[in-house]
């Protein structure tokens, strides 16, 4: 398309290279008179078709770009961050303290997954590749987290070579750290929501209403559904079925991503054992970032982050931690019912895989999931009723009990974020929809656009826009 500067001079050209089309892999890029800013840079996962993007050559020359800003730690936001610097990026990476603190543990915790998985697949000998090789190595972390700079939430910091661009971080209320990113730069004025959180986060501060902006872009991961909203007891489904495994003498399972979900399940199963609704039996935390992620949090709530003293929400009498290697595999065959929290949430890698190996075909044992799963991954595949997983290079039959507890959901549902935009001081002139299933982001575009009568657009996978 042809983009010819405008009356107001340069122009500022947004491309959508990742996060469109797909719940996962958001990159967005803003040319303009300041410079080149990166909005996130996640790693595509889920299906074959996304995952094969992460090798592909970066749209642009990665040491063109003059900044990146991540809105959180999830991998699909952060993940290819390691890639980027090593193909020769070299400019800072602007953040808040939470998601520094967060996104160097996701980081180290996937290099170090990605050497595991290609040192699996050589012994192995399932790779179509020779060697099999690693995305990215724990040095090309180390070397992206050297370049990470904190700034405060509500501050204006001013990035590029001359500091034309003006960039401000919001809270988002979606994980520890999280943030809406505001970039003014030229005439262009523009709000990128990040992951948004829902106002009843148990754990973190709400999110903040957001500033006004010429141009939009929001997310969609529910944007085609709304969140359950309990009638009963607070996580009913966990509980009965905690007690059905127990009673039959089985262990239970929750897949929950290493960070926010951990400390949510543990808080959520403290209070069903302080209210009498699950027995008192072993707890074991299985992931060594869920672990960091835990100390993060701690101190997270010294510097008065959290709603609550972490030590306050999480109170449970037999709560394990396995460090080593040894002590999970131990899990893989536990001597008495116990409840086993393992990353990662969509069973996508991680030491939650090799105990769906062992536990899923034995019926006594049960599997919880507790979050969105992507199309694609082995948690989508149980939730849709897989009856065998492929793990290892081997099929492995599903006799377990598999429930979903949706209640421990953190992202905005179609509602809410329709509440965040109507926050919004004025009508934006555009509101770009992203990071959802197509469905979902037509479904909420085409509400959207009902609803605050502005142009609403699903974009393409590498399409260009103006937006000043």
């Amino acid at each position: 398309m042809s983009l010819e500067a405008g009356a107001m001079g340069e122009p500022v050209v947004l491309t959508f290279l990742g996060g469109a089309e797909t719940v996962t892999g958001s990159k967005l890029l803003l040319d303009g008179p300041g410079g080149r800013l990166l909005v996130d840079c996640g790693l595509y996962q889920g299906e074959r078709e996304w995952r094969r993007r992460n090798w592909e050559p970066f749209a642009v020359e990665p040491a063109s770009v003059d900044d990146v800003v991540l809105t959180h730690c999830h991998l699909d936001h952060s993940g290819y961050l390691p890639v980027l610097v090593r193909e020769g990026f070299a400019g800072p990476v602007w953040m808040t303290e939470g998601t520094a603190a967060l996104t160097a543990i996701v980081l180290r915790d996937s290099a170090h997954l990605n050497e595991r998985e290609a040192e699996y697949a050589a012994k192995g000998g399932w790779s179509r590749h020779d060697p099999p090789l690693p995305l990215y190595t724990t040095a090309d972390a180390e070397r992206a987290i050297a370049q990470f700079r904190v700034v405060p939430f509500d501050r204006l910091v001013r990035v590029g070579a001359d500091g034309r661009t003006a960039v401000r971080l919001g809270r988002a209320g979606h994980v520890l750290g999280s943030a809406t990113v505001h970039v003014r730069t030229g005439s262009a004025d523009v709000l990128f929501s990040g992951d948004l959180g829902r106002r009843t986060h148990p754990v973190l501060h709400p999110r903040a209403d957001p500033p006004a902006a010429r141009t939009v872009v929001v997310e969609s991961t529910y944007g085609d559904r709304q969140h359950p909203r309990p009638s009963g007891r607070p996580h009913a489904e966990l509980a009965a079925a905690v007690r059905r495994t127990v009673e039959r003498g089985g262990s239970v399972l929750v897949p929950a991503f290493a960070v926010d979900r951990t400390e949510l399940v543990l808080a959520a199963l403290s209070d069903l054992v302080r209210q009498g609704e699950i027995p008192a039996v072993p707890v074991f935390v299985d992931s060594p970032m869920a672990l960091a992620a835990l100390e993060a949090y701690h101190l997270a709530g010294a510097r008065g982050e959290l709603k609550e003293d972490l030590e306050a929400l999480i109170d449970l009498p037999q709560l394990r931690a396995a460090h080593t290697v040894e002590e999970s595999m131990a899990l893989n065959h536990p001597r008495v019912p116990s409840i086993i929290v393992s990353s990662s949430g969509m069973a996508t890698g991680g030491r939650v895989v090799h105990h769906l190996r062992h536990l899923l075909p034995d019926r006594r044992n049960t599997v919880v999931l507790t979050g969105y799963q992507a199309p694609g991954t082995r948690g989508r595949a149980l939730l849709d009723g897989a009856a065998q997983l492929k793990m290892f290079g081997r099929y492995v039959p599903v006799r377990a009990e598999v429930v979903v507890d949706e209640e421990f959901s953190v992202h905005a549902d179609a509602e809410e974020l329709l509440d965040w935009l109507r926050a919004m001081p004025q009508t934006p002139e555009t509101v770009y929809v992203v990071h959802g299933e197509r469905t979902a982001s037509q479904a909420f575009a085409d509400r959207v656009r009902a609803e605050l009568g502005c142009v609403v657009v699903v974009p393409r996978v590498g399409e260009r826009v103006r937006v000043d």
